[in-house]
């Protein structure tokens, strides 16, 4: 995937080992991998356009490559409701980041409760590895997760997703509808495809990846590379 390739090769010219946050869910895209309809504004005027372009409510997070953890420098902002709103996160986050590449990532709001946590991870031994479990603030506390070796099969992705313990998470519940899983096995199935087709990328962390609705859609992500071969 050429868009990918060029996504990698410029963090790289640049020194970075990680993508930013744009730029992960970015190669997720080119990838087919579903993912929140978002904007990145560099300047106010790109703010305003960013902000009216994806509507009410949205999410507005500081987005930088050297950021990997917004929500503990609080650079996070949900639920944004009017322009009043929107103006003050901008005013609010551009201080907190100051000394930072300074830019915003206008995202729309994605409404569902349930949060799932899919990724990939360069082991030494076995090479790439897909990963899937429960997300949000869970993924930490309950580390319930499930991993396979790539390249998957879709059998290999419906195995995983039942050998979690909050596998009913994917079911009918409290009038919320099963989840699409045919979109989930392939998203599995893709990170293991990444994995193997770019050696830079040793890591990919999608969490949340929120059920919509059906539809698992990623609202988060961060792509972590390889250093760099010394010359």
């Amino acid at each position: 995937m050429k868009e990918a390739q060029a996504i990698i090769e410029n963090a790289r010219k640049e020194g970075r080992t990680n993508l930013s946050e744009y730029e992960s869910k970015n190669l997720l895209r080119h990838y087919g991998i579903p993912v929140v309809r978002e904007v990145l504004a560099n300047e106010h005027g790109e703010f305003l356009r960013a902000v009216a372009e994806i509507g009410f409510p949205l999410v507005i997070k500081g987005c930088s490559a050297g950021i990997t953890h917004k929500t503990e420098r609080n650079l996070v902002r949900v639920d944004i409701r009017n322009e009043q709103e929107a103006q003050a996160a901008f005013e609010d986050l551009l201080a907190l980041m100051e000394g930072e590449s300074r830019s915003l990532l206008v995202q729309e709001m994605v409404k569902g409760t349930r949060e799932l946590v899919v990724g990939m991870t360069r082991d030494p031994q076995f090479g790439p590895c897909v990963m899937f479990g429960l997300g949000g603030i869970y993924t930490e506390i309950l580390r319930d997760v499930s991993f396979r070796v790539a390249p998957l099969e879709k059998t290999d992705a419906l195995q995983m997703t039942q050998e979690i313990r909050g596998r009913k998470i994917l079911e009918a519940v409290r009038g919320m509808p099963p989840a699409d899983v045919e979109t989930l096995y392939r998203i599995l199935i893709t990170l293991g495809e990444i994995g193997l087709g770019h050696e830079a990328v040793k890591e990919i962390d999608v969490n949340p990846l929120i059920l919509s609705g059906s539809k698992p859609v990623a609202v988060d992500a961060l792509v972590v590379l390889t250093e760099p071969p010394l010359r």
